[in-house]
């Protein structure tokens, strides 16, 4: 992932300019990303929503280049703005990642369909501001496995009513998104009765509160250890796409979890 926000929670301001940005593609890219996923609004805690004028601003010159200097690499862009991400589509970019599952702005399925993209609807509640809070966390008798999936599945209905391809729906459960770290961990055990929808899925647990809460860990860029055995256990229950920030440490580490689990008999 590539943040360029001045207050994303473990990476904020580090790549705000889009030269540094550039760069820190290429060293993901080196590293082994498959796909370099470009954010220009932050979903902290207590968040300040941006104009999209300001949106436009931060990723578009980004995602040109990107597309521009590494043609092999598939570029996403991390919006709730249909319109942003149609300009991310006409600048290159062949992945909308809706961390809203479409509840902000449902024209982004219309987007996804109308250009073939493939459509990330990511569990959360609430808006910009409070959806990585614990505003939202109090789930129908505490089952937040079961409201997780069905509110994924009625996301992907509508993508799907609208023209979106099911091959190209991606399912992420939205970890540390309007949950506790309990149930963060819930809703990653359990990522078998989310495959069960038919889609593929992606997790996000680069460097994420529950992990902190798991090895103590408070600086969230000292999480890479808790990241990578987050992702390997997330391999083994069938998740297949995978959101980090650490790219080299887990590439690797999956990789050989893959190889292994390819090897079974």
């Amino acid at each position: 992932m590539l943040n360029v926000t001045p207050d994303s929670f473990s990476d904020g301001g580090n790549f705000l300019s889009s030269p540094r940005a550039i760069e820190h593609a290429g060293q993901m890219i080196a590293a082994g990303a498959d796909v370099i996923e470009v954010g220009g609004e932050s979903t902290r805690p207590g968040a300040t929503p941006v104009t999209a004028t300001e949106e436009l601003e931060r990723v578009i010159p980004v995602i040109e280049a990107i597309v521009r200097r590494w043609p092999a690499t598939r570029v996403a862009i991390d919006t709730v703005k249909s319109h942003i991400a149609e300009a991310a589509v006409a600048a290159g970019a062949t992945i909308v990642n809706d961390v809203s599952a479409l509840r902000l702005d449902q024209r982004i399925a219309a987007v996804a369909a109308k250009t073939d993209c493939t459509l990330i609807l990511m569990h959360s509640r609430g808006d910009i501001a409070s959806m990585a809070s614990y505003e939202d966390v109090n789930y129908s008798g505490d089952d937040v496995v079961g409201a997780v999936v069905e509110e994924l599945r009625i996301a992907s209905r509508k993508a799907i009513a609208a023209g979106v391809d099911p091959a190209r729906i991606v399912l992420d459960p939205g970890l540390g998104f309007s949950k506790l770290p309990e149930q963060t961990v819930a809703a990653l055990a359990n990522i078998p009765k989310l495959l069960e929808l038919g889609f593929q899925v992606m997790v996000g647990a680069s460097r994420k509160r529950f992990i902190g809460g798991v090895t103590g860990v408070q600086e969230a860029a000292e999480r890479g250890a808790g990241t990578i055995g987050a992702n390997v256990v997330a391999l083994t229950l069938g998740a297949t796409w995978f959101r980090v920030h650490d790219v080299r440490d887990n590439r690797h580490a999956l990789d050989v979890a893959a190889t292994i689990l390819e090897a079974r008999t």
